[in-house]
């Protein structure tokens, strides 16, 4: 599966291992040096750990074939590998909006993390699918075959056995997934427009991610709504799916969405604005091929209430004055 289209709030790794390349390894692939310092974990690991982000070199992410000079400093995540850990059915108040023997459409409420990782171990979407059908504990990930970010609401989809998500792994990379979004953005947005920008991890802040040359083809298109004072909605439909990919994008742009913390480092004199507590981005359309079907479904979602109140306050020109 292509993981960049798994995508996930990126967590900050836990790099609880540390080592010094010997100079006598000087000229190596990375790889194999790992595999020479750790001869109890098996190379095929240790390059995955390398692609995932989880082997840093001075710092700095780099490819497995990356060949060392000597004296390097070596900065390992060796925490659980998350596909692989048992986890816990919990019972999580899930608001599905479809389900058949072979999907399941949840609108994902903010604030509720998708998939176990570091620091987020329990109270995960994932937890809550176990326990909705424990029959998922038998499919990769509980089925989950795509992310939300943790402060993003909205709609998902979740196979129930693992041909249908085979199937929808399928259709994401063949990019037949229509995901339509509502986004509000700081700043005077003038029209509709294509952001074509490749993505990839931030070359020296991890957890975020950045438009870098090196990175990964991402196209997002946006159609201007709404506009209001100092900020616009915006409606975003995905024709990629990396991480964090509408946030990226839009900053890049120089409007990032209102409410996130990590790329919308903008002041604006409206106060209800900078206050939001979360990015103001929902998933408001799904749509998608039946994995048993192949019947064309598709589904939506309104903003939920904090979003919905915000946009209500911006209708009135009460959002200064607001409580």
């Amino acid at each position: 599966m292509d993981r960049a289209d798994y995508s996930a709030e990126a967590a900050e790794a836990d790099f609880d291992e540390e080592a010094i390349v010997p100079d006598v390894l000087a000229g190596k692939r990375l790889d194999q040096v790992l595999a020479q310092l750790y001869p109890d974990l098996s190379r095929n690991r240790l390059q995955g750990w390398i692609k995932s982000g989880r082997v840093l070199v001075d710092g700095q992410t780099v490819v497995p074939k990356h060949k060392v000079l000597g004296g390097e400093r070596l900065q390992l995540d060796m925490s659980p590998d998350p596909d692989q850990m048992p986890y816990e059915a919990e019972n999580i108040p899930l608001d599905v909006v479809f389900e058949d023997e072979a999907i399941i459409v949840i609108n994902k409420p903010a604030g509720l993390v998708v998939h176990p990782a570091s620091g987020n171990w329990s109270g995960t979407l994932l937890n809550g699918l176990l326990h909705h059908d424990p029959a998922l504990a038998g499919v990769p990930r509980a089925g989950i075959v795509h992310r939300l970010d943790k402060e993003t609401s909205g709609l998902m989809v979740v196979a129930r056995t693992l041909s249908a998500q085979t199937h929808l792994v399928r259709q994401l990379q063949a990019r037949t997934v229509s995901r339509e979004y509502a986004a509000l953005a700081h700043g005077d947005v003038v029209a509709d427009g294509v952001v074509d920008a490749p993505i990839g991890r931030h070359p020296s802040q991890r957890t975020k991610m950045a438009v870098i040359p090196s990175g990964r083809e991402a196209v997002t298109h946006y159609f201007v709504d709404r506009h209001y004072v100092e900020c616009t909605l915006l409606t975003c439909r995905l024709e990629t799916g990396r991480t964090h990919q509408i946030r990226v994008h839009m900053a890049h742009l120089g409007h990032p969405l209102i409410g996130d913390q990590v790329y919308g480092k903008r002041r604006c004199s409206n106060e209800v604005l900078m206050n939001f507590p979360r990015q103001a981005l929902h998933a408001r359309r799904l749509g998608l091929n039946h994995p048993l079907s192949e019947q064309s479904m598709s589904w939506s979602a309104d903003v939920p209430e904090d979003f919905a109140q915000l946009l209500r306050l911006l209708e009135s020109g009460n959002a200064f004055n607001a409580d």
